[in-house]
C-alpha cells in the first residue's frame, strides 16, 4: 500500500471527487493561485480551473453563506478555512443556515457541503489559531462531524462526506499534515458514523479520534512492555457517534479512559463519559477517566504549549488510575468490599438496571 502524507490523502481525495462528480467545487482563502495554506489544494486550480476552484475574499460569512447557496442550488461545495478557528465569524450560516436548512424547509432543500480546514494544538500557532472546535459543532442538529487520525481515515472520510446530503465538518489536526500513513490508491470509502478498532486489548478500552490517536496509540504500546493489553477505539465520526464498537469493546475490558485534546470544561470527553455511564454502567470495573487539554488558552511558547496539551504519559497515568496501578487502591477496593467484585455480580445478576445491552452480552 502506497504511503503518502496526511495532507496529501485529504487532496487525493479532492481530486478523486472532482473528478467523478462535476459539481463539486472548491473554495476557500488561498485555495486556487497561493494552493491553500497547508498546501492541501496544490495543483487543484491547475487541474480544474478557476470556475471549481475558487480563490474568496477575506470574509468567512460571505464566503460560507456563499457555499450554502450553492449546495441549496445543486452544487456539492467543499470549503476551507485556513483554520477552523476562522469558522467563528460565520456561525450564522454554519448553524442557523446550513445545519436547519433542510429541516426548515421541510425537505424541500439538502445542504450537500463540506466544511473542512485544521484545528488543534501543537504547532506553535498560538491562541486563537489552536483551539479545538469539536464541541462547538457537535452541539449543533444537522451537522455531521468528523474527525480523522490517519491518513486512510482522511481519505475515505472526505470522500464520504463530500457524498453525503448534509452538511459535514471536517476536523483535520495540524500537527497531522506532514506525518506519513499507508493510504489505499482508488475508490476508499470510510463510512460516516462508524468507528474503528485500532489496536485490540483486553484490560482497558482507550477512546479517542484525531491527533490523539496516534498518542493513545503510543501509550498502548508503552503500557504493554509493562503487562497492560489496552484496546484503543478511534471515533473518527463524532456525530453521529457509534457506541455500538465502543460498547462491544467495553463489555470486553470493563474500564475506559476517553482522551481528547479539547480544554476539559464542556469537552467532548465529557459527552463520550456521559455516554458510557448512562448505556454502559453495569459494564464497568471501575470510574471513567478522561485525558484533555487544559482550561487555558493555547500559549505560543513551545515549553508551555506542551503543557497545556495531554500526550503519552497522560494517557498511561489515566489508564493506571483506572486499574489502580498507583498508589494505594480506593475505599472499597481490594478488600471485603471490592469495587470489581461488585460490579462482576451486578452484571452476572443483571445490572443496577437491567441494561438490555449488557445482558445480551452476558
Amino acid at each position: 500500500m502506497p504511503e503518502m502524507l496526511y495532507r496529501e490523502a485529504i487532496r487525493q481525495a479532492l481530486i478523486e471527487e472532482m473528478e467523478r462528480d462535476p459539481s463539486v467545487v472548491v473554495m476557500g482563502e488561498e485555495v486556487a493561485e497561493y494552493e491553500g495554506t497547508f498546501r492541501v489544494t496544490e495543483g487543484l486550480l491547475k487541474q480544474f480551473g478557476e470556475q471549481r476552484v475558487v480563490d474568496t475574499p477575506i470574509s468567512e460569512e460571505a464566503f460560507t453563506g456563499m457555499a450554502v447557496g450553492a449546495a441549496m442550488a445543486g452544487l456539492r461545495p467543499v470549503v476551507e478555512y485556513m483554520t477552523i478557528n476562522f469558522s467563528l465569524p460565520a456561525f450564522d450560516q454554519i448553524i442557523n443556515h446550513a445545519a436547519k436548512m433542510y429541516y426548515m424547509s421541510g425537505g424541500q432543500f439538502s445542504v450537500p457541503m463540506v466544511l473542512r480546514g485544521p484545528q488543534g494544538p501543537g504547532v506553535q500557532l498560538s491562541a486563537q489559531h489552536s483551539q479545538s472546535m469539536e464541541t462547538f459543532f457537535v452541539h449543533v442538529p444537522g451537522l455531521k462531524v468528523v474527525a480523522p487520525g490517519t491518513g486512510a481515515d482522511a481519505k475515505g472520510l472526505l470522500k464520504s462526506a463530500i457524498r453525503d446530503n448534509n452538511p459535514v465538518i471536517y476536523l483535520e489536526q495540524a500537527a497531522l499534515y506532514n506525518t506519513k500513513f499507508e493510504v489505499p490508491g482508488g475508490e476508499h470509502l470510510v463510512p460516516i458514523g462508524v468507528a474503528d478498532v485500532k489496536r485490540p486489548g483486553r484490560d482497558v478500552t482507550i477512546i479517542t479520534y484525531s491527533h490523539m490517536l496516534a498518542v493513545s496509540l503510543h501509550a498502548a504500546e508503552q503500557l504493554a512492555r509493562e503487562g497492560i493489553e489496552a484496546e484503543v477505539v478511534d471515533l473518527r465520526t463524532l456525530v453521529p457517534m457509534d457506541m455500538q464498537t465502543v460498547a462491544e469493546s467495553v463489555t470486553r475490558t470493563h474500564r475506559v479512559v476517553v482522551a481528547t485534546e479539547d480544554a476539559r470544561t464542556g469537552s467532548f470527553a465529557a459527552e463520550i463519559m456521559a455516554r458510557v455511564y448512562e448505556e454502559l454502567f453495569d459494564e464497568l470495573d471501575a470510574p471513567v477517566e478522561r485525558v484533555t487539554g487544559e482550561d487555558v488558552p493555547i500559549p505560543y511558547s513551545r515549553p508551555l504549549e506542551q503543557l497545556a496539551v495531554p500526550n503519552e504519559q497522560s494517557v498511561v497515568a489515566a489508564v493506571k488510575r483506572t486499574l489502580w496501578r498507583e498508589g494505594s487502591a480506593p475505599l472499597g477496593i481490594g478488600g471485603s468490599n471490592g469495587r470489581a467484585d461488585d460490579a462482576e455480580n451486578g452484571r452476572r445478576d443483571g445490572g443496577r438496571y437491567g441494561s438490555p445491552l449488557a445482558q445480551e452480552r452476558r
